[in-house]
């Protein structure tokens, strides 16, 4: 049986060599920290459609608002996937479309006494709509990708240790119309210790190795933000910085602005937006192959397992001839071939002393095998019209090296 080292022990390994007790216990502590990602396999969304309609009471006008957004929802998001004009998209009845509808996201909402005014952002199932937006069919996606959402801030780099709007926003981005295979991490149990901004700094491969596989991941994408205030409260301007890698590869960058601190999470929803539209980019561009360094090679195997995989190899039956002036050198050819590893039977087919004898050798492994062990013992062999042919080798073969006793 293959022994391996337990996962386990070795992400307890890597958390005593790189991190203090002291940070261990910070980062370990519950604190305000863990955003589950949203799993979005199920559907596909539309988002920013803006409505404003009237009604009898604001129930009334609400409802009516979400009927107009499931409307103009599904003719933007045929629009989109088929890349064709809005005005060419199908019109669907409302009870048609509320069997395709999922969810709706409110991502603003004003509610009067008879009127409502909302930006909303529609899911659509993706089974029961796939046809009819045309996205049934697989999409082509990158290698699993564990990303790491970093925010720099006042001079302090975050990742998952405490809560953040940039988390915040990754882990609502709903990927499932995205290129890229994102493995996103929730800040609960071991994240922070070994998914942090200090660790995308170290380029070294082996604790890397450990933690793609931990994750199940293939590489690694880094989502930067560097946010500056102006001043507490006031506005904010954000540098997006996309990696890949160890070595933190760069894939591009852009800024974005917010007025306030109430249009912060409208902003960090936008950067994600567009850092997965920089990452698809590269993904087409041929720059999110795996690094092959990541690749964790598999432990050698044991002598016992080496052995059990002969054994299990297919036995073939060869014919050899050979020629042999006597009775002794015919029993030494016999016996010799008997001796190679993988032989489990040599029978004599017909015997000519001072002739060709032919010999039917049975034989775990394929003739090529069996052929170069024959070489290596002092043979010339060819193998012509399924037949080896043995003849003793004119240059003497050295004698074996003696086994080393053991102590």
């Amino acid at each position: 049986m293959l022994l391996r080292w337990p996962k386990y022990l070795t992400v307890l390994l890597l958390l005593a060599g790189i991190t203090l007790s002291g940070v261990v216990l910070a980062q370990m502590e519950s604190g305000e920290r863990g955003i589950l990602p949203i799993d979005s396999s199920g559907t596909v969304e539309i988002g920013g459609i803006h409505v404003d309609v009237g009604g009898k009471d604001a129930q009334a006008a609400r409802f009516a608002g979400w009927r107009l957004a499931q409307r103009e929802g599904f003719k933007a998001l045929w629009a989109k996937m088929h890349k064709r004009p809005l005005s060419e998209a199908p019109t669907l009845s409302d009870s048609v479309l509320d069997g395709l509808v999922s969810s709706i996201i409110v991502e603003r909402e004003q509610i009067g006494t008879n009127r409502y005014i909302a930006d909303l952002g529609i899911l659509f199932d993706r089974t029961r709509a796939g046809q009819l937006l045309g996205v049934a069919g697989e999409v082509r996606r990158s290698a699993p990708m564990l990303l790491i959402p970093i925010t720099v801030s006042g001079g302090t780099m975050t990742t998952v240790e405490l809560r953040n709007p940039w988390q915040r926003a990754w882990a609502q981005f709903r990927t499932s119309g995205s290129a890229i295979d994102y493995v996103r991490i929730s800040g609960l149990g071991i994240d922070p210790l070994l998914v942090n901004a200090a660790q995308t700094r170290r380029p070294g491969r082996a604790a890397w190795r450990i933690i793609v596989d931990l994750y199940g991941a293939d590489d690694v994408l880094v989502a930067e933000v560097q946010v500056h205030r102006l001043y507490p409260g006031g506005p904010a301007i954000a540098t997006f910085i996309g990696r890949q890698g160890p070595d933190g590869r760069l894939l591009g960058s852009f800024e974005l602005r917010a007025r306030d601190s109430a249009g912060l999470p409208a902003m960090m929803n936008e950067g994600v937006r567009q850092m997965d539209e920089l990452f698809t980019r590269a993904l087409a561009a041929g720059l999110l192959d795996p690094d092959p360094t990541l690749i964790t090679p598999p432990p050698p195997p044991l002598i016992e397992e080496v052995e059990e995989l002969e054994s299990l190899a297919p036995a073939y039956v060869y014919q050899v001839q050979l020629v042999a002036n006597d009775s002794a050198s015919l029993g030494a050819a016999v016996a010799q071939i008997r001796g190679i590893a993988g032989v489990e039977a040599v029978n004599e087919r017909s015997i000519a002393i001072g002739g060709t004898s032919s010999l039917l050798v049975t034989y775990r492994g394929d003739v090529s095998a069996l052929r170069s062990q024959l070489i290596a013992r002092g043979w010339s062999v060819d193998y012509v019209g399924g037949v080896l042919q043995m003849t003793r080798s004119s240059v003497p073969t050295p004698p074996p090296v003696p086994p080393v006793p053991s102590q």
